[in-house]
């Protein structure tokens, strides 16, 4: 809902306080103010001007040359482009030095060699959504009235000058969706009264009922049907005020008649439909339901079919609109339109949600009647367009109302004692406060015996019970004055469980090794659900699901990390490091439910190293990856467990995808993305990872020993085999490990070579060994003993020293 302070002034006093105070009071008592918005958005030097003259550009054919006066004496010459500009219009016009939405500066310009001093505007160039512009201004620029005065503030004007506050409205808050209900709210909140409209309008000897007569065939769902006429309308543009607090609400103006119920709509939250009666056919409106298969064309111009428990209002013949859902084209107001026919009704709302979702067609109405109306406010709406039709449109309001009225407006009662409000909150308010909060909420409230007695204005059809007045109390008296508490009982501090302590443990290492967190949708397309999956199980589909990539429950976190990976590129970021620890879905359990365990996944793409200073690039690789995998084991004590074998996984690159495994057991794969598939996301070299982390987290491990620094020196030999290419140095290093028993401290691969200086499908790899006692000096003799034994595994396993 969005509410324009220019218009809520109308019906309650806000002066005196700032916008962003008020908006701060309003989210205090419950209603969540979700933006502060300046329509004028710092605009300055924007003021009317007159078109003088105007001529067509000696080297443009689509620009015009036109002097405008923007004061008095004061003839500017402006090139303007603009379709409908002409002679003698009253404009917008940003002088030299104006600033505009977007950060636009206008200047002095030549345009094709002919001098422009500022410029004519469009509502769309001051910021003006394009769906709320009138669509007569729609491609052009906007034309004011002959009354605008030259070199007078535009903004002011056009309504710019204006703060609009959005609130986020909660379901049961639709007495809020009317500038009267805000008005409500926000007089409560300040201890102020309402100003409401003051309805009064002359009517002529005739009677509305020799024109028109209304009959319903289905009470239940609309109990109150009330049909006014006015005679001698003239369609016309509505006044400026009037466009203008529309299109701060977000609706475009139409005609003065059209806009006169989108006003009432909005001030009073009341749908109104204006039928044209001399297109109506017939002097009756029935109320009924439609014939199976019956169809009729809305004001979109659509032609919609309906179902026989849709509700329908017709001209005893044929249908002329979907009741409280849209008004048919066949009785649609045009400028021809000299009599109006104006309805205002009670519809039920399960009745038009259920219209409108099959239909596939929302409108305004539809929202207000879905969410239920004040049954106290139809007839009156019906009297305030009436008054607004003969003050804006010249029209002569007929005698009396049209009415079928079987509606009950008796107002909620609620009983409720002081305590029982005092005991749900824990606080202590005192009765005459409570009184006090309903009377300013404008409740009718007696106490009588210990009791608040309660009658809840029709506005407000969310009070029902008494935790709705326990609730109304509390948001008024202030939610923050509700003293804190500890519950009985909570003696121990609570603490992370040692599997979220190592979660936290496992960000903390991603985080520092560069990447940021992601968190993607659990949701995915059926194609990509087990992509890239470490385990393969059944998949949870949804029964409704919102879209077709949205339908399965995921098996991989990969596929949407790639995702999130290929939208930041697009987006200029070369660079892409991210990770998520999220569940994944396997299968289902006993209960009939999928099974969720926690994995964590990664994806790398662009440099890993740039230092532009230094002159010092790298690409991510397969190594970074892994580094990073590595370093996470490392951190949570596993790395003694851990190895790495050559994997295979559809969508990964064959020669770069390695398989971890935890104590022999699969926990996670690590590789490069295919070619195809980084042509699929548009992506340059990326590297990906996903590990089990429900089961790395939950491994046992040794309680950490601290060593002191070795006194006694280590002893390194380094090797140089020659291997078959297919062989991996891991396999190779878990040989050496294996001979050289407790003198081997550590391996480490620190050369490959592939070239002209080895045969043909071999590769040297070279390791360094570190051999160490921690209690002696180790002497040569033992040295060569261990290294003899490891060179002799080796010679065995096929790797040939070089």
């Amino acid at each position: 809902m969005l509410v324009s302070l220019n218009w809520l002034k109308q019906y309650v006093n806000i002066d005196g306080i700032e916008p962003a105070e008020l908006a701060e009071k309003i989210t205090r008592s419950g209603i969540e103010v979700d933006a502060v918005i300046d329509r004028s958005q710092g605009m300055t030097n924007v003021v009317v001007g007159h078109v003088v003259s105007k001529e067509k550009h000696p080297d443009a054919d689509k620009l015009n040359v036109c002097q405008v006066e923007v004061g008095v004496g004061d003839v500017r010459q402006i090139i303007c482009g603009a379709p409908n500009v002409a002679a003698g219009q009253k404009v917008i016009v940003a002088l030299p030095g104006a600033r505009l939405p977007g950060g636009v500066k206008i200047k002095k310009a030549k345009m094709r060699g002919v001098e422009s001093n500022g410029m004519i505007c469009s509502l769309q160039e001051l910021g003006v959504e394009g769906r709320t512009v009138p669509k007569a201004y729609a491609d052009g620029i906007y034309v004011l009235p002959e009354d605008a005065v030259p070199g007078s503030d535009a903004l002011e004007l056009v309504g710019l000058r204006d703060i609009v506050l959005e609130l986020g409205l909660t379901p049961n808050r639709s007495d809020a969706l009317s500038m009267l209900g805000v008005a409500y709210e926000v007089a409560a909140i300040l201890s102020d009264e309402v100003k409401l409209p003051e309805i009064n309008y002359p009517t002529t000897a005739e009677s509305a009922e020799s024109y028109i007569k209304v009959s319903t065939a289905a009470s239940d769902l609309n109990p109150l049907y009330a049909a006014k006429v006015v005679k001698n309308v003239k369609i016309a543009e509505s006044p400026l005020w009037l466009q203008h607090y529309l299109m701060a609400a977000g609706i475009r103006p139409h005609n003065n008649v059209v806009d006169i119920t989108n006003y009432i709509l909005m001030e009073y939250g009341q749908p109104l439909h204006a039928f044209d009666y001399n297109s109506l056919n017939s002097n009756e409106i029935v109320v009924r339901l439609a014939n199976e298969g019956e169809k009729i064309v809305t004001l979109d111009n659509q032609e919609r079919t309906l179902n026989s428990h849709n509700l329908v209002i017709t001209n005893g013949k044929e249908p002329v609109a979907v009741a409280g859902v849209m008004g048919g084209a066949n009785s649609e107001v045009t400028s021809d339109t000299t009599t109006v026919v104006i309805e205002a009704a009670y519809f039920d709302g399960f009745s038009v949600r259920r219209t409108s979702k099959e239909l596939g067609l929302r409108s305004d109405s539809s929202a207000r009647f879905e969410k239920g109306v004040d049954p106290n406010r139809v007839l009156l709406a019906a009297e305030r367009a009436a008054q607004l039709l003969s003050d804006l449109a010249g029209g002569e309001v007929l005698q009396g109302t049209v009415l079928v009225d079987q509606l009950d407006k008796t107002p909620t009662r609620v009983v409720v004692s002081p305590d029982f409000i005092n005991a749900r909150l824990g606080m202590k308010i005192s009765l005459e406060e409570m009184l006090s909060i309903l009377h300013r909420l404008q409740f009718d409230v007696e106490a009588a015996n210990g009791l608040l007695i309660i009658d809840a204005p029709t506005r407000r059809q969310d009070i029902n019970i008494e935790e709705d007045i326990v609730e109304e109390i509390a948001r008024l008296y202030g939610y923050d004055e509700i003293p804190m508490t500890l519950p009985e009982g909570m003696g121990n501090v609570g603490g992370l469980t040692p599997y979220q302590a190592k979660r936290r443990v496992v960000r903390n290492v991603m985080e520092g090794a560069g990447l940021l967190q992601a968190v993607t949708y659990s949701l995915t397309s059926d194609e990509l659900a087990q992509k890239f999956a470490l385990k393969v199980e059944d998949t949870t589909k949804l029964l409704m699901p919102m879209s077709e990539e949205r339908t399965t429950l995921r098996q991989s976190l990969i596929p949407h990390l790639i995702e999130a990976a290929s939208y930041n590129v697009a987006r200029k970021a070369d660079s892409v490091a991210l990770y998520e620890v999220g569940s994944v879905f396997l299968g289902k359990t006993s209960e009939e439910l999928p099974y969720e365990e926690e994995h964590l996944a990664i994806v790398l793409t662009g440099k890993w190293v740039d230092n532009a200073w230094q002159g010092e690039k790298r690409n991510v690789d397969f190594f970074v990856a892994k580094g990073i995998v590595v370093a996470l084991f490392d951190k949570l004590g596993l790395s003694d467990r851990v190895s790495f074998e050559k994997g295979s996984v559809d969508g990964l690159h064959p020669g770069q995808t390695a398989t971890v495994l935890l104590d022999g057991e699969k926990v996670g794969v690590i590789g490069g993305l295919h070619p195809t598939e980084r042509k699929k996301a548009d992506l340059k070299e990326t590297y990906v990872a996903e590990l089990n982390l429900y089961a790395i987290i939950n491994a046992t491990t040794e309680a950490l020993v601290y060593s002191p620094v070795p006194r006694f020196p280590e002893i390194s030999r380094d090797i140089a085999l020659e291997l078959d290419r297919s062989k991996a140095a891991g396999e190779i290093e878990r040989v050496i490990r294996g001979a050289g028993a407790k003198l081997l401290k550590e391996v480490k691969v620190f050369d490959v070579y592939e070239g002209e200086k080895i045969e043909a499908g071999k590769k040297s790899v070279a390791f360094s060994l570190t051999y160490f006692d921690p209690e002696r000096t180790l002497t040569d003799e033992e040295v060569t003993n261990a290294h003899n034994k490891v060179l002799k595994a080796l010679a065995e396993s096929g790797a040939e020293v070089r």
